[in-house]
């Protein structure tokens, strides 16, 4: 590695340790004391905390290990890094590097069932969600989205089709059956296959600025006032924050929260414009 990289990936490493330290001395962990909205109160006390195990949880951790087990090579087209060229990886390497962490991917699942209804002492029937996901490299946080209800659609955007191969093996041996899957460069396909209202959108793509300001922009005439956004990696550049700071501050967004990791972005006019640092 040049010494011009070494300094660039330690200037990166400070930059996270910095502000991974700022979040843990700011944020708040009160099971929802303090959030004014019960919508959002109900979800942060029992939901984001909620310690209570899935039996479909154990069988999706199961073909993670698969996939880190996994040595075989990939042709990999990654459209986010601009050369469009494909790069032989393994699919060890890239389960290992890419997948999100169990802890996020599980909270993801109980906020698409909190979502979907279950969000009151006396849970309603479900409601079927249309939930898009941008960036479906394995497939694993996939199928935490889909296996919260059957009832739910997902679409998955996805630029490599050799990831989508190995993706869909994954929700086969799951028998999930409500995934579709769009293949392409997001940048191109995205704005072309957005049809119907948005209830949960999971961004996991391309992570630059102009990216995702673009994917928020081409998203958000599509949500409702019950519209949930979640952003991966808000923290990981100064590129990402700097984006996640525009869209706290955009008149559209009501309130947001900032676990470090990801950001959920809420659009209800009836929520206070507020920004909560939490402790997942």
């Amino acid at each position: 590695m040049a010494a011009k990289e070494i300094k660039q990936t330690a200037k990166l490493y400070c930059f996270r340790a910095l502000h991974f330290a700022k979040h843990l001395l700011t944020a708040f962990n009160t099971k929802g004391e303090g959030i004014h909205s019960p919508y959002l109160f109900y979800w942060v006390r029992y939901y984001m905390y909620d310690h209570n195990r899935y039996y479909i949880w154990q069988h999706i951790e199961q073909q993670r290990q698969v996939l880190l087990n996994n040595h075989h090579s990939l042709s990999v087209t990654d459209f986010g890094t601009g050369a469009n060229r494909p790069s032989e990886r393994t699919i060890s390497s890239i389960a290992s590097t890419s997948l999100q962490s169990k802890k996020y991917a599980q909270l993801l699942f109980r906020l698409v069932q909190y979502v979907g209804g279950n969000h009151t002492p006396s849970p309603k029937k479900h409601t079927p969600l249309n939930i898009i996901e941008l960036g479906t490299n394995l497939g694993i946080t996939t199928a935490y989205l889909a296996a919260a209800h059957s009832l739910n659609h997902i679409t998955t955007f996805e630029g490599s089709q050799s990831l989508i191969d190995v993706a869909q093996s994954v929700w086969k041996n799951l028998n999930l059956n409500n995934i579709s899957v769009v293949q392409g460069n997001i940048d191109l396909t995205l704005h072309t296959s957005l049809h119907s209202p948005i209830d949960i959108a999971y961004i996991d793509a391309n992570h630059t600025y102009e990216a995702l300001i673009a994917y928020f922009n081409m998203l958000l005439p599509y949500t409702s006032r019950k519209s949930v956004f979640v952003i991966d990696d808000i923290h990981s550049t100064p590129d990402m924050q700097k984006a996640w700071n525009e869209i706290k501050n955009h008149n559209k967004v009501t309130t947001t929260m900032d676990l470090y990791q990801i950001g959920l972005v809420f659009f209800d006019t009836d929520y206070l414009h507020k920004h909560y640092r939490l402790l997942l």
